[in-house]
């Protein structure tokens, strides 16, 4: 995540850079840019799991073509999931607190917020081993089911994560 502040920060036209050193002004500019870094991760993550969705529906066209239709309503529940996920994160509020929004974060909960932006390319991660381990199944009538089911799993625990991360804000909305 670092990486990406870093970038949004290291282009700041000459003009942010002298409103920079106004007093005050400094912590709106770090804000707009937690923003614009927030935005970049979050496209990144929803371009990921889009392009795992992508690559689902391949490996459910491929299943239908090997006559493995009984499988393809659990595989739709893990496709499902991932658009979901994907749609979620592209259209979700951006930012960690602007100058005037009632949500403050602080230090401790942007920590956690980071890492939750880094669990979610772990999860990606995840799923493609899981989609691995899936075509490496595709006609095995016994690896396949529980294969399907791994990848299920992972992709509820992507939404489940959004969720968690979600709960974060609205915290700290509450505190």
């Amino acid at each position: 995540m670092s990486d990406f502040f870093g970038h949004v920060t290291g282009d700041q036209d000459p003009v942010r850079k002298l409103l920079s050193y106004i007093p005050g002004f400094g912590g709106y500019i770090e804000r707009s840019n937690r923003r614009a870094a927030d935005k970049l991760v979050r496209d990144s993550v929803a371009q990921r799991f889009e392009e795992l969705y992508k690559r689902i529906s391949r490996i459910q066209n491929d299943i239908i073509g090997q006559g493995g239709l009984e499988f393809i309503d659990e595989l739709e529940k893990a496709a499902l999931q991932l658009r979901t996920f994907a749609d979620k994160i592209r259209t979700a509020t951006y930012g960690y607190s602007g100058f005037f929004d009632a949500v403050k974060i602080n230090e401790e909960e942007l920590a956690k917020l980071y890492a939750f932006d880094a669990a979610f390319f772990q999860i990606a991660d995840q799923i493609s081993a899981g989609l691995d381990n899936l075509e490496a199944t595709m006609g095995q009538t016994e690896g396949l089911p529980a294969a399907i089911r791994n990848v299920v799993s992972l992709a509820r625990e992507a939404t489940s994560t959004f969720d968690r991360r979600y709960e974060t804000i609205n915290g700290a909305a509450d505190a």
